[in-house]
């Protein structure tokens, strides 16, 4: 299936360059340079997440974050999901793989949902652009929700 999104990117790319070589070149030119940017950032992701994998044993995921760990799993996995920087396309594998290492669904559904909503590590940025107030309301509006989120994520595994 991957290499049907490839040949339409591919033949887009084509259509493009035939329209205007010139701003087909350049947009090439700044993808790379955006691409080039983001490569450290996501080698050193899939190297923790690698490394995380390897270290956690399926005993320590079920008495951290299993469904027996309660709440205290549910806030623990929220707040290392608050605090980590993993883009999405890492983020739902990474967490496939730790419900089948024994993570409970509600903690995984708090980890998933903080990582992609609240975001500690970016908030520097968000208060220069936003102002303090609104980001801090942002964030913790979002950190809300993951529980929300996590306990929906819990009725809907309880029905099927």
């Amino acid at each position: 299936m991957d290499w049907l999104l490839y040949l339409g990117t591919f033949g887009f790319l084509i259509y493009s360059y035939s329209k205007d070589k010139t701003k087909t070149i350049k947009s090439l030119i700044k993808a790379w340079k955006a691409f080039e940017k983001i490569l450290p950032e996501f080698l050193v992701v899939i190297i923790m997440v690698g490394l995380m994998m390897a270290i956690l044993d399926q005993e320590l995921i079920i008495k951290v974050i299993g469904d027996d760990s309660g709440w205290f799993g549910i806030v623990l996995a929220s707040v290392i999901g608050s605090v980590t920087l993993i883009p999405g396309f890492v983020a739902f594998p990474t967490a496939d793989l730790l419900i089948k290492g024994g993570a409970g669904y509600m903690q995984i559904g708090a980890f998933v949902s903080t990582l992609m909503m609240v975001g500690i590590v970016t908030m520097p940025i968000e208060v220069k652009y936003f102002g303090a107030k609104i980001t801090l309301y942002r964030n913790a509006m979002a950190y809300v929700f993951s529980f929300i989120v996590a306990y929906a994520i819990s009725l809907v595994v309880s029905l099927v």
